[in-house]
């Protein structure tokens, strides 16, 4: 297994409970991975564990083939932001930025470079006990790009940020894995994910549930098909006696569950039952991720 990220039989116990239960994935470079799963599933262990804050139980994290503790000037290659907290209230974000670069060899100057890309540099000169919870989250972002890394690893990064925030920082992280960098998500918006991302991460109960590329994860044939005919009772009556299920419509469509539309087809076929629509419908994200990790919890 070979990636920026590498995840191997990783585990994490504390007493009888397993947070984290032989997890195991990987991140290549200019990917935007969503990574994904209920309250309790593991997540925020796994990050801890990625960045050197809490030490497995068995198994390894590795970030560039090495463990982050190993790395040599970790800000120059992994940015991270699992809390908008941690600032001094008494300091600006400029001054903040500021402190963070010189402790790890940064020019001043890169902090002003960084406030204009999360579009701070308005509020480059207040305090940040003045700062909104969305301001907040733009300067921790800015934090994490002060070494202008090639990972960035980031918790519900869209947690308090306004419409038009969302906006951009989902086209700002676009750019960046158009960049060759590498992005890891984890949130609970699963709407926003799946505009952002392009690879989903499931877990639940600290066990991996799925790796997939988005488009593979939502094409898949658990999704309906919509289909119509000039006999819409004929043909639910033949459906529903393949043991489908189906949905009436209060404008005639038929929504199938759990067949493709060339099975549907060849039922209406069979039946002699002429059909003037058949369409198969991908399923939604959060449509996908329910299914899995109740599947998974049953």
């Amino acid at each position: 297994m070979a990636g920026i990220v590498v995840v191997e039989s990783l585990t994490k116990r504390f007493g009888r409970v397993v947070a984290v239960d032989d997890l195991s994935f990987s991140l290549e470079a200019g990917t935007i991975t969503g990574f994904l799963g209920p309250n309790g599933a593991g997540k925020t262990t796994t990050l801890r564990m990625l960045l050197g804050l809490a030490r497995p139980t068995h198994g390894r994290a590795l970030v560039f083939g090495k463990p982050y503790a190993r790395l040599r000037r970790p800000p120059l290659l992994v940015g991270a932001v699992l809390e908008a907290t941690g600032f001094h209230p008494g300091r600006s974000g400029r001054d903040h930025l500021r402190m963070l670069g010189r402790s790890i060899g940064i020019p001043d100057a890169r902090a002003d470079e960084v406030l204009r890309l999360v579009e701070l540099d308005g509020a480059a000169k207040r305090l940040v006990k003045g700062y909104s919870l969305g301001m907040r989250q733009r300067l921790g972002l800015a934090s994490a790009l002060l070494g202008d890394p090639e990972l960035l690893v980031l918790d519900e990064p869209t947690n308090g940020l306004d419409p038009e925030g969302v906006r951009w920082l989902r086209d700002f992280l676009r750019a960046t894995a158009q960049g060759g960098k590498t992005v890891l998500i984890s949130s609970h918006g699963l709407a926003e994910v799946a505009q952002t991302v392009n690879r989903v991460l499931i877990i639940n109960h600290g066990r991996l549930v799925v790796e997939s590329t988005l488009e593979e994860l939502t094409s898949s044939p658990d999704g309906s098909v919509c289909t119509r005919s000039t006999q819409p009772q004929r043909l639910l009556h033949a459906l529903r006696a393949e043991r489908l299920e189906v949905t009436e419509a209060s404008d005639g469509a038929l929504a199938v569950q759990g067949a493709t539309p060339e099975r549907i087809g060849a039922i209406a076929c069979a039946a002699g039952i002429p059909l003037s629509e058949l369409v198969g419908q991908a399923s939604s994200l959060e449509g996908a991720f329910l299914r899995l990790t109740s599947e998974v919890a049953s």
